[in-house]
């Protein structure tokens, strides 16, 4: 299970962060983006398709989550 540094550009767009491959890529789709609730399955530019378990309420980022291949 790979930890995740998601963050959040100026744009508004979400950044994930693989420290063990020192890769940075931009996250296409994210499950639950609302304030009540966030997670879920993300998907990434490259293709890869990780799950953090949902949360209540949306964090602050950047966090770093522990996520599991989906």
């Amino acid at each position: 299970m790979p930890n995740l540094i998601i963050s959040r550009e100026s744009s508004g767009a979400l950044q994930a962060y693989i420290a063990k491959k020192d890769l940075e890529l931009p996250i296409n789709s994210l499950q639950f983006d609302q304030q009540d609730q966030w997670g879920g399955e993300i998907e990434l530019s490259d293709g890869s398709k990780f799950y953090i378990e949902p949360v209540n309420p949306a964090p602050s980022l950047p966090k770093t989550f522990r996520a599991r291949r989906a």
